[in-house]
């Protein structure tokens, strides 16, 4: 009976110790299964930090980027506000620049039908009247003011030269540019040559204006072009004839013009 019941004992404790080893063993592989759960989730909150510190990396980057957009957006706003600005100041220049070229254009027209009127008593083959770029061009033929290769003005031309002048005291604000044109035939004489003689031509009108009728001597300039300026042909009789002139010029003053130029 005793041996029985040591046999029993020992059988309890082998099974008892069996168990235990059981139990060991599977606490054992549950802890290491615990473990690398834990490292594994250790892993997953590393990358999701890194994905994370990337992700703030990138609003980082798009919060600047987006600050820079702004900023170039607000210099943008700023070169268009100071273009349209800019636009609008050259357009009321313009728009002044129109009406100064308009007032010319009329002053000119009235300064054209003036002197017309003016010059009604002389035919087309003495002298002629036109409008153009804005300019008066009175054209006198030699015929009119002076004998051929003389400088001295006869008496017909100081007559056209003195209704001339009186338009032109009427109308301070105009300048006057005299030109003197001959033809290609070489000048015999007391003139060196064409460009000695259309010079004293045209300095011979300006004195007549200048001394006779008081024409104010500041708005009055003196040129001689020789025969480099024709208007027709020098090949021919009728062409040198109509190149043998004096051509004044009248400009409306385009002070105004040239200060809106300069801004």
């Amino acid at each position: 009976m005793k041996k029985y019941l040591i046999c029993g004992l020992l059988g309890l404790i082998g099974f008892s110790s069996c168990v235990s080893k059981k139990v060991l063993k599977q606490s054992q592989l549950e802890t290491a299964n615990l473990r690398a759960d834990s490292a594994q989730l250790a892993n997953q909150i590393a990358k999701l930090q890194d994905d994370m510190a990337g992700l703030n990396k990138k609003i980082t980057d798009l919060n600047n980027r987006n600050s820079q957009l702004g900023q170039q957006t607000a210099n943008q706003q700023s070169q268009l506000s100071e273009s349209e600005k800019t636009l609008q100041q050259q357009q009321k220049r313009l728009q002044q620049l129109q009406t100064l070229l308009a007032q010319q254009r009329s002053q000119s027209e009235q300064l054209k039908n003036k002197m017309s009127e003016a010059l009604k008593g002389f035919n087309s083959n003495e002298l002629t009247v036109l409008q153009k770029n804005g300019k008066v061009y009175v054209s006198l033929s030699e015929n009119l003011l002076f004998p051929s290769g003389s400088a001295v003005v006869n008496p017909k031309g100081v007559d056209a030269l003195s209704k001339l002048a009186a338009v032109l005291n009427l109308n301070a604000d105009v300048s006057v540019n005299i030109e003197g044109h001959t033809d290609s035939i070489p000048i015999r004489g007391r003139f060196k040559d064409n460009w000695d003689l259309s010079t004293a031509r045209a300095n011979s009108i300006v004195r007549i204006l200048v001394d006779n009728y008081r024409v104010d001597p500041v708005r009055v300039i003196a040129s001689g072009h020789s025969f480099f300026d024709p208007l027709d042909t020098n090949s021919t009789p009728e062409g040198r004839a109509k190149n043998r002139r004096t051509e004044i010029i009248l400009s409306p003053k385009l002070d105004e013009m040239y200060k809106l130029l300069e801004m």
